[in-house]
């Protein structure tokens, strides 16, 4: 087995329940955060997939609950996924037929690059490295199949 696992169709993948933890690293202030929850992908009436996120985030010890949702398209290819945020915004493009894919997202004057690895069937990995005059951190987020 190679050290990505190749997906071909990125929404019939990620279809259904994940448990999430994320790690929230600042760089610049050395501050460390953890979030724990799941994520749910299910269909949409207009197709694709509504990503919802729901957990707990700690952050200097203060734990908040914490979610968000996301949209998961069809994208512009066969097995790929264009994905907005809730309100219907572009976030970035998704193509995990390599089992791994980098997308970047400018946000103001930061930006937001995102790597995509699958592991296999039931594991799958983001880690997001934000730069900028605002924001220098690194998200790493680890799902697992299952809820």
């Amino acid at each position: 087995m190679g050290e990505f696992w190749p997906v071909s169709d990125v929404l019939a993948y990620l279809s259904g329940s994940w448990r999430v933890r994320r790690t929230v690293r600042d760089l610049a202030t050395g501050d460390e955060g953890d979030f724990s929850g799941t994520t749910v992908f299910s269909t949409l009436p207009e197709g694709g997939l509504l990503h919802a996120e729901l957990g707990t985030f700690t952050w200097q010890g203060v734990p908040r609950p914490a979610e968000r949702t996301l949209r998961f398209l069809p994208g512009g290819t066969p097995g790929t996924a264009d994905v907005r945020f809730g309100d219907g915004r572009p976030f970035h493009d998704l193509d995990l037929t390599s089992g791994h894919h980098v997308a970047d997202h400018p946000c103001s004057a930061d930006l937001y690059r995102g790597e995509f690895t699958v592991l296999d069937a039931d594991h799958w990995r983001t880690v997001w490295r934000v730069g900028g005059p605002a924001k220098d951190l690194v998200l790493r987020t680890e799902y697992v199949r299952g809820g």
